[in-house]
């Protein structure tokens, strides 16, 4: 397992320093003149000398590299262009919003799905479970945004239930709920239908194996073979997996802060791509992306741990 572990954490390392290297490589990627953009078309050649010489546009593309890879690696992101803050302020300022957001998505998410599934799972043919399947198969073809704005249109705009714009005041935790609620469901409801799903299944196989059918063979109660002995191994690769969703529900985050006006990274990478920021973008990519990596990190040593066949298959 310590081998595994140092395994993952080696591979790891590298996937984040090549998001590193092709982030350092944005600005060359994308096309224009990045200062250009930055100025407007009337900046004189002396602004737009000295802007470049502040980003490091004239040094080598691999000095650039170099730079921006070893500075990340230390902690330093830059700073905003136009304000000098460091990236790494903005980044505190915004990361909790974000993962206030992508956590109560993903607790939404179990608290939905895990039922669900174990419904359907325990009550096979039923009209609730036929609902079930069909709209988790619907469900999963929804985009977080797609989700986000018609949340916003009708219990906004139409019935006027919630607040539609900002986050509220952490100091009022109602309004900060009824502000969080939408776009925690716009969030969720994707993985709503896939966790359901993939719970149903690994259920369903599970109430098929010898062990459980010894169980009712020695008279347990239905109960207690469905919730204790057969849901504690078919939620493995549920748990497992939430790790991903966690990873996947902070980058869809971007999406839905910007369509709910909620602050957070999302809101951050955006307004710096609208001025040209790229610091505070590639800041805000960095974070985001790393938490990504960690959370599949987690979901692949949670599943390991969880799973005794996977650790045996190993040796």
């Amino acid at each position: 397992m310590v081998a595994y572990l140092i395994r993952r954490l080696v591979a790891a390392f590298f996937v984040l320093l090549l998001v590193l290297v092709l982030l350092s490589l944005a600005v060359h990627i994308v096309p224009g003149d990045p200062v250009r953009g930055i100025l407007g078309p009337r900046a004189s050649q002396e602004s737009i000398q000295d802007v470049r010489d502040q980003l490091g546009l004239n040094d080598s593309v691999p000095v650039q590299v170099w730079t921006f890879v070893s500075g990340a690696i230390q902690g330093d992101l830059g700073a905003d262009f136009v304000t000098k803050i460091p990236v790494r302020t903005y980044i505190a300022q915004n990361l909790p919003d974000t993962l206030t957001l992508a956590l109560a998505s993903l607790v939404l998410t179990i608290l939905l799905a895990v039922p669900l599934g174990v419904y359907s799972a325990t009550h096979p043919g039923s009209v609730l479970d036929r609902i079930t399947m069909v709209g988790s198969v619907g469900l999963l073809t929804v985009p977080s945004y797609v989700a986000g704005l018609l949340l916003l249109y009708f219990f906004a705009v139409k019935l006027q239930w919630f607040s539609s714009i900002g986050a509220g005041s952490m100091s009022n935790p109602v309004d900060y709920a009824k502000h969080l609620l939408l776009p925690a469901v716009a969030l969720a409801i994707s993985w709503v239908g896939y966790l359901a799903r993939l719970l149903r299944t690994s259920l369903v196989e599970v109430l098929g194996t010898n062990y459980i059918r010894t169980a009712r063979a020695y008279g347990l109660s239905t109960w207690r073979i469905h919730y204790v002995h057969a849901l504690k191994n078919a939620l493995i690769p549920t748990v497992a997996i939430l790790g991903v969703a966690f990873g996947n529900l902070m980058g869809s985050a971007v999406f839905v802060e910007i369509i709910f006006g909620r602050p957070g990274l999302g809101s951050m990478v955006y307004n710096g791509i609208l001025s040209r920021d790229y610091p505070v973008v590639r800041g805000g990519v960095l974070t985001l992306a790393a938490f990504f990596i960690l959370a599949n990190l987690l979901a692949d040593v949670t599943y390991r741990l969880l799973d005794p066949r996977i650790r045996r298959q190993a040796h």
